[in-house]
């Protein structure tokens, strides 16, 4: 076997690893299989009784989960807890963060995903951006749209204040992966594939800084 083979075997199992890990905080592909969850992605929070605010059914509740639900009953607290949260705007910020924060993370740009993260997700996002420097590796990605955003869940801790929403995103981008020389060792600019994501964002209801972080992935 020549060098020159030999050569980019080594590279092409680097760019495989390197792939795999970068699929693990992001989310699934559409033939790809499921990541393992971040730290936190599991978490188990307390879960209360809660009442719906009176005056009948809140629209801007009942158009995102079942009415009466778990979630219903936690989204309602989260709007005594804060009275101008809707969660239609809500929705709206996630969808923009979504694209921020993946894009972010295809460039490698730690500083631009700081202020949406939280601790345990922003240090897994930066291992796997460090790994990928140190190997020569780049990645070239086009955000094309978000196909689908549904929220899934949502809890509140009413002792403490925190409110935890989980949506489900499916996104569609391109991306390929050079190497060193420049060579694309991974995907095809042309192909356009869909990301599957599942986020949960968290934020203390009531407290002065409106944004919310990023807390938890899972694919």
């Amino acid at each position: 076997m020549n060098s020159s083979l030999l050569s980019l075997l080594v590279l092409a199992g680097i760019a495989i690893f390197l792939i795999l890990r970068l699929r693990s905080v992001l989310g699934t592909r559409e033939g790809f299989e499921k990541p393992p969850a971040l730290p936190g992605s599991g978490r188990s929070d307390p879960r209360r009784d809660f009442e719906v605010i009176e005056g009948g059914p809140d629209e801007d509740i009942i158009d995102h989960v079942e009415d009466g639900s778990d979630s219903a009953k936690a989204l309602a607290a989260m709007k005594m807890a804060e009275p101008d949260f809707r969660v239609g705007e809500f929705l709206q910020g996630a969808r923009q963060a979504y694209e921020m924060i993946l894009m972010a993370f295809e460039r490698g740009d730690v500083d631009g995903l700081r202020p949406f993260l939280a601790p345990d997700v922003l240090e897994s996002f930066e291992s796997v951006i460090n790994q990928r420097n140190e190997q020569g590796l780049t990645i070239e990605a086009e955000f094309v749209g978000v196909r689908e955003i549904s929220l899934q869940e949502a809890t509140f801790d009413r002792d403490a204040s925190e409110a935890d929403i989980t949506v489900r995103f499916v996104g569609e981008m391109t991306s390929v992966v050079r190497n060193s020389d420049g060579e694309i060792i991974e995907g095809d600019p042309s192909e356009i594939k869909r990301q599957r994501a599942v986020w949960t964002f968290a934020r203390t209801m009531g407290a002065n800084d409106p944004n919310w972080a990023l807390a938890a992935t899972d694919g």
